[in-house]
């Protein structure tokens, strides 16, 4: 039996390894610096090549899409489809990913003359994914062929009802497929076993985008492409998957899009109520601010709010534009509050009630807690408790749960070993959902620890801070600087580096920012930069006691403020000198 960590639970920092020889031997292949060449081999980049392709990506890394196993077939569908005036329909998701699908696969079909409708479905009423009823629905609307984006890989029954009703289904996903495929006219997915595609990481919206440069390619109108790249990497990045290869190129070329690029007015008027119109937009700007608008018409039951707004195109309907993202706006404030809420009661019941706390596994739940919310609720617990955690919306005799967990459990398998308690689950090992009877959940909550209670231990729950080198002070220079931007966008499979540097000097402060962070310079050798401690107000004393001589672990951020740009130490973690 465990016990939950306390904010004083120090961070383990485990210092990774690289090999040197093969760092110096890329610095100076490349002529980069090589810190940066020490930070490319830690993601397996050794290769001159491949690390100029890192550093660089472009256009022409995208793979040959008719290589993807269906989606020739798919293409010569869709444009006879065009050619005889059929409806077709884009079947989406309610999430990032599957918005931008269908945004951007909507757009090109109509810029090639289709008739073609979209449909959203919603969380609460249509449940997740392609469902027969949406086919009916759809089939009712004298729709020809249906598109999928970013679902349907497991949509079975949704198949069979599409033959059935004599309607062509097209499938892309990128879910991991059951071990028989759907019988749809395409079933277009890198993770199916009989397909060769070399890159089996993309998102939803990077298989989308496979479609849409397959139809730019058979069309001749590839000079439309770049204009898709920003959508996708809104998606992309939202997905959290690993940002290498294909999704690094999309991910990169679309963020410099967002950034500088001409806006249709929907995508304006997103930009601009997040607050970053006109700004250098990064993966965190993404993460933190685009995604959670879009994400809120989702989970706050307006699933298609937010596919209006980024199909407006029309300078004209531009108040039309800011009419729907002050929708969004609201809809994500409604969705912060609901959250904040849900996750005050669930913190309440992991720090006073030890059937849920004393456990490697937390398993709380709630009484008319908004299941939209839930996994939100539930990654929050994860990075509070450093520990799988399962949050669970009770709604009378049902219970709707969604999960996160932490890199060494495997969350999917828990539930497997509980499956006859559901109705429906699934996921992967890091997040999972499900969905079962009210009156079972003590038992689902002790099988559940007991499951991880015997497979957890103190250093599995320990907090852990992944330091990737050391660094002076000294050694931050320009070309250090710009090999970092480089390197941008940090994510998934490329995460932003951490350094640690030891015996730093409190030049000035710490001072107390917005009762929550500390501020400071910290000097070493002479050299002499701004630190911002966030989320640690609490170790101002701490700081203060042992000013003379720190160790720190951080990021290197640039901020831009008034026409001045500066390089300051972004402080993961810190503690006295050793």
């Amino acid at each position: 039996m465990t016990t939950a960590p306390t904010m004083e639970t120090p961070l383990i920092w485990d210092h990774v390894r690289g090999d040197e020889a093969a760092a110096t031997a890329l610095a100076e292949a490349c002529d980069i610096d090589p810190g940066i060449a020490r930070l490319l081999v830690l993601r397996g980049i050794t290769a001159p090549d491949e690390a100029t392709r890192f550093l660089t990506p472009a256009l022409d890394q995208l793979h040959d899409p008719f290589s993807l196993t269906d989606l020739p077939v798919a293409v010569d569908r869709l444009l006879g489809a065009i050619a005889r005036g059929e409806r077709i329909a884009v079947h989406g998701d309610y999430d990032v990913d599957g918005v931008t699908s269908t945004v951007m696969l909507r757009r090109l079909l109509e810029l090639l003359g289709a008739d073609v409708v979209h449909f959203i479905p919603d969380r609460l009423r249509d449940g997740y994914g392609l469902e027969p009823a949406a086919i009916e629905r759809l089939a009712g609307e004298d729709v020809n062929v249906i598109v999928s984006v970013d679902c349907g890989i497991r949509s079975a029954a949704a198949a069979i009802r599409a033959r059935e009703l004599g309607v062509d289904l097209i499938i892309t996903d990128h879910h991991e497929p059951d071990a028989t495929l759907p019988s749809a006219l395409a079933v277009i997915n890198p993770k199916r076993p009989d397909c060769l595609y070399p890159d089996k990481n993309l998102a939803g919206v990077g298989v989308a985008l496979k479609l849409v440069q397959a139809l730019c390619q058979r069309t001749e109108h590839t000079r439309w492409l770049p204009g898709f790249i920003k959508l996708a990497a809104l998606g992309t990045v939202a997905d959290v998957v690993p940002l290498r290869g294909e999704n690094r190129v999309i991910a990169k070329l679309g963020l410099e899009q967002l950034s500088r690029g001409r806006h249709t007015t929907g995508l304006r008027a997103l930009l601009d109520t997040a607050g970053v119109l006109g700004q250098a937009v990064t993966s965190f700007h993404v993460a933190f601010r685009l995604a959670p608008r879009i994400n809120a018409a989702g989970r706050m039951s307006t699933p298609d709010l937010a596919t209006r707004l980024l199909l407006l195109t029309d300078d004209a309907r531009h108040a039309e534009a800011m009419g729907l993202a002050e929708q969004l706006e609201a809809e994500n404030l409604r969705r912060q509050q609901e959250e904040a809420e849900i996750l005050t009661a669930a913190r309440r019941k992991v720090d006073t009630d030890p059937d849920v706390g004393a456990h490697a596994l937390l398993v709380v739940w709630g009484e008319g807690w908004h299941r939209g919310v839930i996994g939100i609720v539930a990654s929050k617990l994860v990075d509070a408790y450093h520990r799988p955690a399962i949050v669970i919306a009770v709604d009378g005799d049902t219970a709707y749960g969604s999960g996160r967990s932490i890199s060494c459990f495997d969350l999917l398998a828990s539930l497997e070993a509980c499956g006859d308690l559901f109705t429906k689950f699934g996921g992967h090992r890091h997040a999972a959902g499900l969905t079962m009877e009210a009156g079972r959940l003590k038992e689902l909550r002790r099988r559940l620890t007991d499951y991880a209670d015997t497979r957890l231990g103190p250093e599995d729950l320990a907090p852990r801070l992944r330091v990737d080198g050391h660094l002076p002070l000294t050694a931050i220079t320009p070309a250090m600087v710009e090999g970092l931007r480089a390197m941008e966008p940090f994510g998934a499979g490329n995460p932003r580096p951490v350094f640690h540097t030891g015996a730093v000097e409190v030049a000035n402060g710490p001072r107390i920012m917005k009762a929550k962070h500390l501020s400071m310079s910290v000097r070493q050798d002479a050299r002499v930069f701004r630190a911002v401690a966030w989320r640690m107000a609490d170790r101002a004393d701490f700081v203060t006691q042992h000013r003379g001589a720190l160790d720190v672990a951080f990021n290197l951020t640039e901020n831009h403020y008034r026409g001045e740009h500066t390089v300051e130490l972004s402080v993961a973690d810190i503690r006295q000198a050793r």
